[in-house]
């Protein structure tokens, strides 16, 4: 039952009980409904209480139905509450803990509300590129003045209880309650006073019947306009809101109702709004492990550990840290730890400068944090991160040292980004206790932790490091053990493409252009400059290496590192950089060895398109994609999208590589393939679409369902 009924001597009481934070499924929208009912047909009924189960009033729509016909199934949300607009005997709504979207509308359209302190208040469906599509923007600015109301509506934003019962003139809550536990007493005495007013002739209260209007009118609403559309210049729902509610200040109730549902249904259509959707329900679809469920407990970790101080080392740290986790930090030379201590100072002491974090925070956070040069100092450790040089022979003497002195049971993790996980286990007596935990650069910044399970990581290790990574605020995507896992493996594509360009006649600032402009945080020279142009080339090396029988001639990219021009860390890689500056500028010389490289390799240049670069570099991203799932490397496509818009800057409004392409049309995707598969300058070979896009495509599916 997801709407429980009650009766309390002349008061009915309706709870929501709908886990986790009673969403408006529609089990629960026709439970109020029949409550509603139920207490209208009962002579010995005198009012009525809205509330929650458990920890949440309601969040609102419930997520298990997005896109599905049951979160349109009658009674709709607005019927809901129509019923309590129409209700003759009084309801009040007893909010408390969380009151976000559908959930605050529905309080909006009882005649009284009472609220529990510390209660959150939202309509966050701005940030899935919406608007309230139940009288949220007709109701909250009649309750809280305009400018409050249309604040919270673009902005999104949880707002305590108490702050907006202290605005002046505020409608919103009739009364505070003592306390959580005091709320629902205290809300049928509400009840029963709003039943003896109405039985002395006091007409119900109704929020559509408060007025609605701001003293500057369309002055303000111009003057919004700008502000908003400055700061959401890919997302069209701000913008939108903004229509609404002036739509609230300036129409008749119900023809403010009418256009804000109209508003709703043509964004709910809208390839930002899809993207978002996809991205909210794709974020904690990656939490969820196929074959590891909630049976499987996650182990105990109170201490952690980190060998290397280097960049990484030390990022890795800090993440821990502000979780309030202690951190051993190792190093094998002295000079090594105090530099990388230093580094961690001067993040933390940036970050006071900055009035982002108290003295006293950071203090806390640096006492938390030991130095050492000794392994036999991480001995009790449960879980250790090593964050040493990206090469097997130093990963095989960390992780043999690790497992002569940590103790059994402590999870071993790497952070490499491409070596081949099993291999690392191998080193051990306890592969199983082994994981790839993936970081980002700077990882404590990053979002991104690609979690890479070997052939025996135990199911409980996962599980642990997927609840740790939620404890330091990452987004944590499993990944199988493949060379790149799947962010890199992909990215080696995008970047092979971006060379391949080169060749054939683009600029490098004339590609990053053209993939900035479709709206990548960075395009791949400067991110390449950024990471450092060494990284690749030695990666290079490797495989060259391990397949001395494949021929690997010298890539404009091998000249480039040949010279020295490593990146930003080196003032100089595919741009040239101004000491202290991040500021990329075109290289002449960069320019002139292009030109030789390619009079070197009998390449003629050719003018490139915008619409070439862009689909060059994202399709294949998109077709690397569909090889990763095939091979099982990712459990599903929205995992890939995930990666790529928390670790590599893909646009969010575009939903990720694998949504992009559901938008775009596979059929679209494949025709574009052929075109580059007949470049003689590019790999046919590649081209070929991924097995699964043939299938997909053959049975009429699409990636994200």
């Amino acid at each position: 039952m997801t709407a429980e009924y009650k009766v309390h001597g002349d008061v009915a009481v309706i709870t929501m009980n709908n886990p986790p934070v009673n969403g408006l499924g529609c089990e629960t929208r026709a439970g109020i409904a029949n409550g509603l009912d139920r207490a209208s047909a009962d002579s010995a009924v005198k009012a009525i209480v809205l509330t929650g189960a458990g920890r949440a009033f309601s969040g609102g729509a419930d997520i298990r139905e997005f896109n599905s016909a049951k979160a349109m199934q009658e009674p709709a949300l607005g019927a809901v509450i129509l019923m309590l607009e129409n209700s003759a005997k009084p309801v009040v709504a007893a909010v408390h803990s969380v009151v976000m979207g559908g959930g605050l509308e529905l309080a909006l359209g009882c005649h009284l509300r009472i609220a529990a302190p510390g209660c959150k208040v939202a309509l966050p469906e701005v940030k899935l590129g919406l608007l309230p599509g139940a009288g949220g923007t007709a109701r909250l600015p009649r309750v809280l003045s305009v400018e409050t109301a249309l604040n919270m509506i673009v902005s999104g934003e949880a707002i305590n209880s108490e702050l907006l019962a202290g605005l002046p003139g505020q409608k919103l809550f009739d009364q505070l309650a003592r306390s959580p536990e005091s709320l629902l007493d205290e809300a049928m005495a509400l009840a029963r006073k709003a039943a003896a007013d109405h039985a002395g002739g006091a007409p119900l209260p109704l929020v559509r019947n408060l007025p609605c209007k701001h003293k500057d009118g369309d002055a303000y609403f111009q003057f919004a306009r700008n502000m908003v559309a400055g700061m959401s210049k890919h997302f069209p729902a701000p913008l939108k809101c903004v229509d609404a509610v002036e739509n609230a200040a300036t129409m008749k109730f119900d023809d403010a109702l009418a256009a804000e549902r109209e508003i709703f249904l043509g964004l709910i259509q809208t390839p930002e709004s899809k993207a978002l959707r996809h991205i909210f329900a794709a974020e904690r679809a990656a939490s969820k492990i196929a074959d590891v469920g909630p049976e499987i407990k996650p182990r105990q970790v109170n201490k952690v550990a980190v060998i290397g101080a280097g960049t990484m080392g030390g990022g890795i740290s800090m993440n821990f840290l502000n979780a309030g986790i202690p951190v051993t930090i190792l190093e094998m030379k002295q000079e090594a730890l105090e530099r990388g201590l230093a580094t961690i100072r001067k993040n933390y002491e940036a970050q006071v400068k900055k009035g982002k974090l108290k003295q006293d925070k950071y203090e806390e956070r640096m006492a938390l944090l030991k130095p050492t040069l000794s392994y036999d100092d991480i001995a009790d450790a449960d879980l250790v991160i090593e964050a040493v040089f990206e090469e097997m022979d130093v990963k095989e003497t960390v992780f043999k040292k690790l497992d002569q002195v940590v103790k059994p049971g402590a999870i071993l993790a790497s952070n490499t980004s491409t070596l081949n996980v099993d291999r690392i286990a191998a080193f051990t007596k306890r592969p199983q206790d082994v994981v790839g935990m993936h970081f980002f650069s700077p990882a404590n910044v990053m979002k991104l932790l690609e979690v890479v399970r070997g052939a025996k990581t135990a199911k409980d290790v996962l599980a642990t490091v997927m609840a740790i990574a939620k404890k330091i605020k990452k987004t944590a995507v499993i990944s199988g053990v493949c060379d790149g896992f799947i962010g890199n493996r992909m990215i080696e594509q995008y970047s092979r493409q971006a060379g391949l360009m080169l060749d054939e006649g683009a600029t490098p600032a004339q590609v990053d252009k053209a993939i900035e402009k479709f709206g990548f945080a960075m395009g791949p020279f400067r991110m390449g400059d950024l990471a450092g142009n060494d990284i690749g080339w030695a990666i290079r090396k490797r495989r060259n290496a391990e397949r001395p029988d494949i021929q690997h001639p010298k890539t404009a990219a091998d000249l480039l590192c040949e010279l020295g021009r490593f990146g930003q860390k080196t003032g100089a890689g595919w741009y040239d950089y101004q000491p202290g500056k991040r500021d990329a500028i075109p290289s002449k010389l960069v320019e002139g060895m292009i030109e030789q490289y390619r009079k070197a390799n009998g390449i003629t240049p050719r003018k490139i398109s915008e619409q070439e670069i862009v689909e060059r570099l994202v399709y294949a991203l998109v077709n690397e994609g569909a090889r990763i799932l095939e091979d099982g490397i990712a459990g599903k496509a929205s995992d890939i999208d995930m990666v790529y818009l928390t670790g590599y800057g893909f646009p969010l409004w575009r939903g990720g590589p694998m949504q992009y392409a559901d938008q775009v049309g596979l059929f679209n995707l494949t025709e574009a393939m052929k075109r580059f598969a007949r470049n003689p300058r590019d790999d046919a070979k590649f081209w070929e679409p991924a097995a699964l896009i043939k299938k997909l495509l053959a049975e009429g599916k699409n990636f994200n369902g």
